[in-house]
């Protein structure tokens, strides 16, 4: 491990360099964040997992870093053109902006008008011309002409390519025309040509000019985005005449005619290598900026999706309703098992309500059903309405759920493996009902980009969006734990040190030789080996096992200190679960080793008191307003109650019962000022609104959270 990483990674984060050299060593030794975070807290001082993953973050910067680093030595040293200074000065340098200016000299080119004009013989004359102290340079030019150089004209231009050049590698120089672009560049906006009608979503941005850096991440992917597609055309750059002054202060020393030389050559540099190049690089970081609050937004949103409250295990009826086709109907058993399926028309046009609610009744009361679950589409709010007049033997809980990603699981290899002789209607009614019962076990099979909780999703970096989302759903897993005798494969994959092929082989094990009775069984598994044990037994939970610690979050390394605790108050495990007054004899201090410190001996104590507890909130039942059935019914001013859907940077969308969801803009969250709409609001929230405004035109509708107007 390299101390000066360490180091560096301790000084950027503000944390202690023990901290940061043992979550090093523990990644770089297989393990998991979600592991690090649970069960090595003396190792590195309780880091949760966000100062975990920033440590892991920061580390593979500084590798990209050293990595081109090396490349760049080897360049220049196969070039022969590596002295000790310049080594020195690489090897010191902790910018990759600063790092990629000093190797642009030495850089290997394509062939550019500067390299033409040195295989001219134009280099000389550059140089005197650069000196700024030659009156007569056409003279001077006049000495370089051959058949290559015919006239004057083509030695001046020719020694103005080689400066121009020199002046685009002037660190000096490109450092300040960064300053500009920083403080000044303006982002620009215009529609392309005849695309006027087609790109009419991006209407807003046709003429559009704004400070870059004051522009916010949604608006520069929405512009960006329309650019990708064709609509826009962009530009990003700060008034040109200022950057030239300042670069004429570098570069400008005399005021001779090689001086007014020099002047053209730097406005055709700036022009036609600089601005480029920095417009360029300026784009990147914009984009990178705008990528990383959009991930955020979009990983926050995702995390609160994955970790809405569950129904639990009851048996459900499921509902996909629809018109013309029908409203598919599905049964489950408290496990998610598909009883039976069959297809109602209670709506138009075929209207069969009476022979609908006789046959709901009929399979609520022959499947025990406790709970319906409604998806949020087509004909919901009709379907949800025909339920509530059923009078039902028992009392049966009626939900309304989220459709997003259902459509994509029914057609998934996924849903296909799983019902293969079901066609997609019934996979995706099934998705609805298993959605009530555990959101988080059957979010885990749809791509999270497909859930709809995202900002710009498919405009951001598609790897790192990935890479963030696959790590939101590890944690929200791992921290719920997992059934090991009931979870789907995809759910195991997400299981701390699993992966796809020890979950599938812990699947084939559990058809094999039936339920697991304990943790210790995962070790026959195929291919689960020690080191994967470890990192996934304490997320594992086993039902009624013989140990109860098997259903808890206490890692099977933990159990002999439970059993020394059990055993010094004289009693067994399962009495220290059941009464709180033996665990408060316990003196967790008496129990402290070189491995096992406070912070772990607490957590054993608080699972104690709830093993296996699952740690999301409880679900509600929720109704929309019974007089709002479409945009036409909303006025302004009337309140209304609504479910958060979606939170990005600029407000909140909020299902009122209708097709369309409202906005509530960042300013309006609350009486005071916001800048995050999460402090206000989270996914899945019970809210009053008022309606602002109804485009019906547009199909938007603005609304307000502010206290005093609801």
């Amino acid at each position: 491990m390299n101390p000066t990483f360490i180091q560096q990674i301790s000084s950027q984060l503000g944390l202690s360099l023990r901290s940061v050299e043992n979550t090093l060593k523990l990644l770089d030794d297989g393990a998991t964040i979600p592991f690090i975070s649970r069960y090595r807290k003396e190792m590195t001082d309780s880091l949760d997992e966000v100062q975990i993953t920033e440590i892991q973050k920061t580390y593979e910067k500084l590798l990209e870093l050293e990595n081109r680093r090396n490349t760049i030595l080897k360049s220049i040293d196969e070039q022969g053109l590596l002295t000790d200074e310049l080594k020195n000065k690489i090897e010191n340098t902790d910018s990759l902006t600063e790092l990629e200016d000093i190797y642009l000299p030495y850089k290997p080119k394509r062939k550019t008008r500067a390299s033409v004009a040195r295989e001219k013989g134009l280099e000389p004359l550059a140089k005197i011309i650069m000196s700024q102290r030659e009156e007569n340079v056409e003279y001077k030019a006049e000495t370089f002409l051959n058949d290559d150089v015919p006239t004057v004209d083509d030695a001046l231009q020719g020694a103005r390519d080689i400066i121009a050049e020199w002046i685009n590698e002037n660190k000096s120089v490109r450092n300040k025309v960064r300053y500009h672009f920083g403080r000044y560049a303006v982002l620009s906006s215009k529609v392309v040509k005849n695309k006027e009608e087609e790109g009419q979503k991006y209407q807003d941005y046709y003429d559009y000019a704004e400070p870059l850096n004051k522009c916010p991440s949604h608006r520069l992917l929405a512009i960006f985005r329309g650019e990708e597609e064709g609509f826009l055309k962009i530009t990003i750059s700060p008034a040109a005449e200022d950057v030239l002054e300042d670069i004429g202060k570098i570069m400008l020393k005399n005021n001779t005619e090689s001086t007014n030389q020099v002047h053209k050559a730097i406005q055709d540099a700036y022009k036609r290598l600089l601005a480029p190049s920095i417009e360029t690089e300026y784009r990147k970081m914009a984009k990178d900026k705008a990528d990383d609050e959009a991930i955020d937004v979009f990983s926050e949103n995702l995390r609160q999706l994955l970790l809405a409250p569950p129904l639990g295990q009851r048996s459900v009826l499921a509902i996909d309703p629809g018109y013309r086709t029908g409203c598919k109907v599905v049964c489950l058993d408290k496990q998610g098992n598909l009883l039976h399926n069959e297809t109602i028309y209670p709506h138009p046009p075929q209207s069969e309500q009476g022979t609908a609610i006789k046959k709901i009744k009929s399979l609520v009361n022959s499947h025990k059903s406790e709970a319906i679950a409604i998806g949020n589409g087509t004909a919901s709010r009709e379907t949800e309405a025909l339920i509530k007049r059923i009078k039902f033997d028992e009392d049966v809980m009626v939900f309304v759920v989220s459709e997003s990603g259902a459509s994509v699981y029914s057609a998934s290899k996924v849903a296909r493996d799983e019902f293969p002789d079901y066609d997609v209607t019934v996979r995706g009614a099934v998705s609805i009902g298993r959605r009530l019962m555990d959101p988080l076990a059957e979010l885990v099979k749809i791509d999270p980009k497909s859930i709809g909780v995202g900002q710009y999703q498919h405009a951001v970096d598609q790897t790192k969006l990935k890479k963030e989302l696959d790590r939101v759903v590890e944690s929200a897993v791992n921290k719920v734990g997992v059934n090991l005798n009931t979870a789907s494969k995809h759910l195991l994959t997400y299981v701390s040190g699993l992966g796809d092929q020890i979950a599938q082989n812990i699947v084939n094990h559990r058809e094999d030789n039936g339920p697991f009775t304990s943790r210790q069984e995962l070790k026959k598994v195929s291919r689960l080996g020690p080191k994967a044990y470890e990192q996934a037994a304490g997320f594992l939970r086993i039902k009624q096992a013989n140990n109860p610690l098997d259903d808890s979050a206490v890692h099977p390394e933990s159990y002999p200190i439970v059993e020394r605790m059990a055993h010094d108050l004289g009693v067994q495990i399962n009495d220290l679960i059941r009464q709180k007054e033996l665990r408060k004899k316990i003196n967790i201090k008496q129990y402290v080793t070189p491995e096992t410190g406070i912070p772990t001996l607490t957590d054993i104590i608080n699972e104690l008191e709830k093993p296996g507890l699952d740690p999301r909130d409880k679900i509600e039942i929720f109704e929309f307003s019974k007089d709002i059935r479409n945009i036409e019914d909303l006025k302004e001013g009337i309140q209304l109650p609504g479910i958060v859907t979606n939170i990005t940077n600029f407000g909140a969308f909020v299902d009122i019962g209708i097709k369309e969801n409202g906005l509530v803009h960042i300013s309006q969250l609350a009486n005071k000022y916001v800048s995050n709409p999460n402090e206000v609001v989270k996914l899945n929230q019970h809210v009053q609104v008022k309606v602002l405004e109804v485009d019906l035109v547009r199909k938007r509708i603005q609304l307000s959270m502010k206290e005093s107007e609801i």
